[in-house]
């Protein structure tokens, strides 16, 4: 059986294509380097990341963007023994001037293709495509040409931000756009379309847009033409998959949906969804990736198998069960980073990070603070579970204060409960808490420092749906010594906010270094310990 999400933790606006045997889903990453998570799987069931194909400065470089910028919305298809991705490198989403996406901005959102021959190899420098809107996704007509359609961003006070789905051709000798964009879709009332996807099926041109936003409102909406620029009607439901109006359903924020049709015919619907803290109603692993079989009608429309249109925790898989992908085990001893670490926008990571300096360990070089649009030395990865446990031992020296290593719960630069191991010419090396706190009149908050005598220090996080709790002893301790009080764990999500700024991304746990003298003191880890398990009531 199908158990959703299939791609826990911070795996939104999937898109999915099938290779023969071979089920392959790509999604956003936003400011994490390098660009674009691709999963795989034969049989729906067992996933296994194997790949970020946007991992050198030429087709990625993402310093200077604000958080939930960079990569969004990616679009993976397959033609002729050629992947190709599309993507957006967002520079700027802005803040808007009341809520939601109405108030006026002026935005920059780039689109760019790469291609290769196999999955997992190098893929292509970029092809620029345009910079009209964002979540292009790419059409492969049976007529063998080729579309681009992605949604229209209108600045212009007074008018509708999400101004539609536009259509313009691609031509793969030119490596560029040819003719004019026509618009092929403009909205329900539901509004906001984004994210569309172009099919054929019985000589019909099915398109499938996310509305609503990508929050508690949000739907996959269906409609149809016999040409391929329209006029398209409307799925007699208009949405064919959402949770909005069903505040009991377990999966929220359901759409941003994209088909792929299995081995025997059946066709699957991919889409984003949240689940929601049970007592928060926050969603602290983030946007997730869901899949569930549906079917066509006798009059050729998408539902789903119970004509609900709502998504599902559990479902039966039409392909026979395959392999068990089990943990990548982690360690510092190989020449390359464990993938399921990354870090933040610069396609340099030799200068924030190296598993060469001191074998055996990850050495983070002391950059900028954890709020750095640039350079800063935190590597890390994705929360998976609403409770886990992790540890790390660092081996590290500050001489003064502006020097600073540790473990990080974060989501970005203005969330983030940060238990590290800093110098004060009074109290000498210690370890506190430091919490950036996005709804508070004070946006830093501070723990007691706890003195510690010099030597590796081992840290630890115990987090349990929106309780966190750190811990620190050395390595000649028995017990570990409990940072006095709960953090909140639950302003790690898309929710905790302030007014109009983007949350798209997802609750990290890693790594961090900053040296704000910039002498560039390095910090050295030497194991990294993360472990999903069941709710403990209480811990410490």
């Amino acid at each position: 059986m199908i158990r959703n999400p299939i791609l826990p933790g911070f795996n939104p606006d999937p898109s999915i294509v099938r290779v023969g045997d071979d089920y392959y889903i790509a999604t956003s990453t936003f400011e994490w380097y390098p660009g674009v998570q691709i999963h795989h799987s034969r049989d729906l069931i067992h996933w296994r990341l194997i790949t970020r194909p946007l991992r050198r400065p030429a087709q990625l470089d993402m310093r200077g963007a604000p958080d939930s910028c960079g990569v969004w919305a990616p679009c993976l298809t397959y033609d002729n023994g050629l992947f190709y991705l599309i993507y957006t490198d967002v520079k700027r989403y802005g803040r808007t001037t009341v809520g939601g996406a109405s108030g006026a901005s002026l935005r920059d959102f780039h689109n760019y293709l790469v291609t290769c021959p196999t999955i997992d190899g190098e893929w292509s420098d970029p092809i620029y495509l345009n910079s009209s809107g964002f979540d292009p996704s790419l059409f492969h007509d049976d007529d063998g040409r080729k579309y681009l359609i992605n949604m229209l961003w209108d600045h212009r006070p007074g008018h509708v931000r999400f101004a539609g789905i536009v259509l313009q051709e691609y031509d793969p000798a030119a490596q560029r756009l040819i003719g004019e964009r026509q618009v092929i879709f403009e909205s329900t009332s539901l509004g906001m379309a984004e994210g569309p996807h172009l099919y054929k099926r019985d000589g019909w041109y099915y398109l499938i847009t996310a509305e609503g936003g990508t929050g508690w409102n949000h739907a996959v909406t269906m409609a149809r033409s016999r040409t391929l620029a329209g006029p398209y009607e409307l799925h007699p439901e208009t949405h064919i998959l959402s949770s909005r109006l069903r505040p009991d359903s377990p999966l929220q924020r359901a759409g941003h949906g994209d088909l792929v049709e299995a081995r025997d015919g059946t066709p699957l619907l991919v889409y984003l969804c949240g689940r929601p803290l049970p007592n928060r109603g926050r969603c602290v692993l983030g946007r997730e990736t869901a899949i569930q079989p549906m079917r066509w009608d006798e009059a050729g429309w998408l539902r789903t198998l119970d004509g609900q249109g709502l998504p599902l925790l559990i479902a039966e898989s039409p392909e026979p069960v395959g392999e068990v992908f089990e943990p990548t085990p982690v360690d510092f001893n190989g020449p390359d980073l464990p993938i399921d670490f990354q870090w933040l926008r610069s396609p340099y990571p030799e200068k924030l990070f190296s598993l060469s300096d001191r074998p055996g360990h990850l050495r983070l070089y002391g950059r900028e603070t954890l709020g750095s649009l640039f350079e800063q030395a935190l590597v890390a990865r994705r929360q998976q579970a609403f409770c886990y446990t992790v540890e790390t031992v660092l081996d590290y020296q500050p001489r003064h204060y502006q020097q600073a290593a540790g473990l990080v719960c974060y989501y970005n630069g203005s969330k983030y409960h940060y238990l590290h191991v800093t110098q004060d010419e009074q109290v000498g090396r210690h370890v506190r808490v430091m919490s950036a706190l996005p709804e508070s009149t004070t946006s830093d908050a501070f723990s007691a420092l706890y003195p510690v005598a010099d030597g590796p220090i081992h840290l630890r996080a115990e987090v349990d749906y929106e309780r966190l709790r750190f811990a620190f002893r050395l390595a000649a301790d028995a017990d570990w010594t409990w940072i006095e009080g709960h953090f909140d764990a639950s302003i790690l999500s898309d929710e905790a906010t302030v007014p109009g700024a983007p949350n798209f991304t997802g609750a990290f746990v890693g790594m961090a270094c900053q040296d704000t003298s910039g002498e560039g003191l390095p910090a050295d880890f030497a194991t990294f310990d993360y472990r999903e398990r069941d709710f403990i009531a209480e811990i410490g």
